[in-house]
Formats: C-alpha cells, structure tokens, sequence
C-alpha cells in the first residue's frame, strides 16, 4: 500500500487526525528512527487529539454563546474587587455541574455577568459537559414556536437534560405572561437532575413581580437556591464606568 492508497484508507475509516499528520510523522520516524510501535503510537495521540478538539469546538457551537470570546482570562476582576474571586474558579472546575448543583449571578446591567456566565460555560464544556446558552426572552420566544409548530415536548426535552443550562439576562426585557409558569417547569424538570445558571440584573426579591407570579417564582428559587451558588456581581457597571470616563475626556 503506497502513501496516496494508505491516506485513502485512512479517510474511509474516518481517521482524519492522522491523515492531517501522516507524512509529517513518517518522516519523523525516518528522521529519529522511530520503533514501529513508537510510530504508531503517535499517530494514535494525534487521532485522539484531533477527536478531542473536534467534540470541544462542535459542543462550543452547539452551546450557542452570544459572545464567543468572554472568558475568565480576559475578565477585569479589579473592577469589581468584592466579587468572590474564589467561588467563580469554583464554578469553573465544574464539579458542581456534576453534582447537578445551580447557580444564581446577581447584579446591575454591565457588572460582568454574561461574562462571567459564558466564560463558567466554556471551562465546563472544556471538563467534558455539554451547555446551551440561551437569553431568557429568546429561550421563551422558542418554546413559544416549538408550542406552535408541535414540536414543545423535544424542545422541553433538550432544555430538561443538557447538564448546563445557562438562562442569561432575565429581567433585561419584559417577558410574556406565561414566562413564571414556563420556566417554573424547566426548573422542576431540571432539579436535582442537571445544572441551570440564571443571571439577572434584578434581585430574587422582585422576582416575583418582575415575572407577574409570585406563588410560581417562590417555589422556582427553593429549588434553585437548595443546592445553589449566588454570586454578587455588583454594585459597580462596568459599562457605566466607561460612559462616564467618555464623558470626562
């Protein structure tokens, strides 16, 4: 078998991460007068690390962030110095998505929230965990069209079993009537099964009117906060500080 009918062979068995690196690595094997073994050895690495990257970057697209670039190491955390440092690498390690534990993100528009939330996103998904991203009026609007177009029960279905579930940005836009109700059974679906993140600019204790069902949002937040992480993103914003700083020059 010749390279040309070697690396077809290797693509019909769907084995593109050697075939990326196959002559490269022959002529390693020439070059340092690799042991057969030691050879395939590498290739087999190569294979497994090509795999890796792929499931990381589809699970990144399959998440859906709104902002693909927020990530821990590109947060200002001296911004908002009295935010707890320690709970947010906490988060990152994920080990609370594994013990299908919750998460609430507290505090005003711009104070780092979505960041922050997106960025947990992406170091969970980096510990083998898949995520979707959603901002909480666009997660209603599509469950209001899967209602509409008969396909409600896989959507609840999706929402009710990805290991994290990240609700961003609730109380930014007026939602519809239903939303207590609707995200009261994503909750109950998700308790003590899977992981839901929730950000908000608005503290739990105008949830209530905020979501116009105060019986619904109580016996929402004793399921998220029984097994919940509350992290206080304010009281600072960080894009107040830059419209004032505008302002001044």
């Amino acid at each position: 078998m010749n390279l040309i009918e070697l690396n077809r062979a290797l693509h019909q068995l769907r084995l593109g991460g050697m075939v990326a690196v196959l002559e490269t690595r022959l002529q390693q094997a020439q070059t340092e007068s690799l042991a057969p073994i030691d050879l395939i050895s590498t290739l087999v690495s190569d294979e497994l690390a090509c795999r890796s990257k792929r499931l990381l970057d589809r699970r990144q697209k399959q998440a859906q962030f709104r902002d693909n670039d927020k990530r821990l190491d590109n947060f200002d955390f001296q911004f908002n110095p009295k935010m707890n440092r320690a709970l947010v690498f906490d988060l990152a390690t994920a080990a609370w998505v594994g013990k299908r534990e919750d998460s609430l993100f507290l505090g005003p528009p711009g104070s780092g929230k979505s960041h922050i939330a997106q960025a947990i996103g992406h170091a969970v998904i980096q510990q083998g965990y898949r995520v979707l991203y959603r901002e909480a009026h666009v997660l209603l609007e599509e469950l209001a069209d899967a209602t509409l177009d008969g396909k409600r029960k896989e959507y609840v279905e999706l929402l009710s079993t990805v290991p994290l579930l990240i609700i961003d940005d609730l109380g930014m836009r007026k939602l519809p009537v239903t939303a207590a109700e609707e995200l009261l059974e994503i909750i109950m679906r998700r308790y003590e099964r899977a992981s839901t993140l929730i950000t908000s600019n608005r503290p739990v204790e105008d949830w209530g009117k905020l979501l116009g069902d105060s019986a619904a949002v109580t016996a929402m937040l004793d399921r998220l906060l029984h097994h919940g992480h509350v992290l206080k993103c304010g009281p600072r914003s960080w894009r107040t500080k830059i419209g004032a700083a505008g302002q001044t020059q």
